[in-house]
């Protein structure tokens, strides 16, 4: 019985150790897509995967992780060329972006919220857009964002975006607010779709597979926005028969987000939060105490 005991409680020391190990493995990485901007009419670019893991060794995933992954993968001469950060007075601040450096004046959004500095940690699947403010005397230069980071659609289809920028209360504390009149650009070009007072706008594209969208404003200085529109099919979908003609257009919107300017927490979807396996270790060693209660009891027995 001794035997099958502690034979039981090896396993769960067993378990318990790919259980951590597996923990350990979930947090060490996650996704990020990294969009960076030079100025209302320079966007550097759009939406970049990348892989995140704690470059820095600070023990945690952060927005100087993702921006120095970027720029290793996405700029000529890697990180030590385009990018760099350092501690300052109120903690890890940018020095240099893309390869421009301004005197420390930049702004970075983490899924649409304003962040309060390169350490703050990241979720698996956050948009990051950073920027180089233009205007480093005014600061006029505002963010703004698309209701959708991404969607998908037949070509043809309309779709309806809605665009917002940042601006600022009594108190100065950061609030959302339509954009009207806004130009909107589709892969650098303009187009006839232009958005209402309610900052929405629809937008019909007939390029099939990637499309970048992205806005101007005549009455603000805007950070340009960025929406990918991953376009199937041709120009209009049209089935024909001897008969009758029908005509079938769908669209899919994903990855929307609306954000909630006045936190300071990125708003992050639960499901593509990182999974850590925490229940998993919980409940080994539960198992393990158990087992090491039993074989504790049958010993004492024994030895009385």
């Amino acid at each position: 019985m001794k035997k099958i005991i502690i034979a039981a409680s090896a396993l769960v020391l067993t378990c318990s150790a790919v259980s951590m190990t597996s923990f350990a493995e979930d947090t060490a990485s996650c996704k990020a897509y990294v969009t960076v901007t030079l100025g209302p009419d320079s966007i550097a670019a759009v939406q970049k995967e990348v892989n995140v893991t704690d470059i820095d060794s600070d023990g945690k995933l952060t927005i100087n992780d993702a921006l120095y992954i970027f720029h290793e993968e996405n700029y000529e001469g890697g990180a030590a060329a385009g990018y760099k950060s350092s501690v300052g007075q109120y903690g890890l601040q940018l020095d240099k972006l893309y390869g421009v450096e301004n005197g420390g004046n930049y702004g970075y959004y983490v899924n649409n919220t304003m962040s309060m500095g390169l350490g703050d940690e990241i979720t698996d699947g956050a948009y990051i857009n950073a920027y180089v403010y233009s205007d480093v005397s005014g600061f006029s230069d505002t963010y703004s964002w698309f209701d959708k980071n991404n969607f998908e659609a037949e070509c043809g289809a309309s779709v309806e975006l809605t665009l917002n920028h940042i601006t600022f209360d009594a108190n100065w504390s950061p609030v959302a607010a339509p954009v009207a009149g806004a130009a909107i650009l589709v892969n650098g070009a303009p187009t006839e779709f232009v958005t209402d007072d309610n900052g929405k706008v629809t937008v019909v594209i007939d390029n099939p597979g990637r499309n970048e969208i992205s806005a101007k404003s005549d009455k603000l200085t805007l950070v340009p926005p960025v929406c990918v529109a991953n376009m199937t099919g041709g120009a209009g979908i049209t089935s024909t028969t001897t008969t009758t003609t029908t005509t079938t257009t769908t669209t899919t919107a994903t990855s929307d987000t609306s954000a909630s300017s006045t936190s300071s927490t990125a708003a992050a979807g639960g499901d593509n939060s990182p999974k850590t396996g925490v229940a998993g270790v919980g409940t080994a060693a539960a198992v393990l105490a158990v087992s090491v209660g039993a074989a504790f009891a049958l010993r004492k027995k024994n030895e009385d």
